[in-house]
């Protein structure tokens, strides 16, 4: 079953870490792949060392992409993103998966940190070899949610940041 959390509303890294624990409970082994999120340290990562090894998340991004104070390259960037949806489907294709997220993979491709092209050529090999991925991030292309089970759209209707409030952690990371 392929899954795809998106919209601009806060929530689809929550809600994919929602299926992830709820997997891990019924005895399955969950691997996520975070494409943008970067070295900063957030509470799903204190969560995932409690859970090993039925739970891994592994963070490949390099953080922000042109935005709050991000100096890198563009090309580390795309690098890494790269690096991140090869290791994903390396990883899809072991057999030591039932579900696999792709955390913020959307806005990968929207970033243009990687195409659309071979997203979509993941899924060929990764949804015959899973029992479960979830997409999440911003901008999901109308191919992959043509392509999806279940698409759910977080929708912003009322966000602290917009009173000049920044994110807290444990809530927004």
């Amino acid at each position: 079953m392929l899954y795809i959390f998106t919209g601009n509303g806060k929530g689809k890294t929550t809600a994919a870490l929602g299926q992830a624990m709820r997997a891990v409970g019924d005895g399955k082994k969950v691997l996520m792949v975070q494409f943008i999120k970067g070295p900063w340290k957030s509470g799903e990562d204190f969560l995932a060392k409690g859970l090993e090894p039925h739970f891994k998340l592994v963070k490949m991004g390099k953080g922000f992409v042109g935005i709050m104070g991000d100096t890198l390259p563009r090309g580390e960037h795309e690098k890494a993103a790269q690096e991140a949806l090869e290791f994903a489907k390396k990883e899809a294709e072991s057999g030591n998966w039932d579900m696999v997220i792709l955390d913020e993979v959307n806005n990968a491709i929207h970033l243009g940190l990687i195409s659309k092209g071979d997203v979509l050529e993941f899924l060929d090999v990764a949804v015959d070899k899973l029992e479960h991925l979830i997409l999440t991030g911003r901008d999901a292309p109308q191919e992959l949610i043509d392509r999806a089970d279940l698409v759910t759209e977080m929708r912003d209707i009322k966000h602290p940041y917009r009173r000049g409030l920044k994110a807290r952690r444990g809530i927004e990371y």
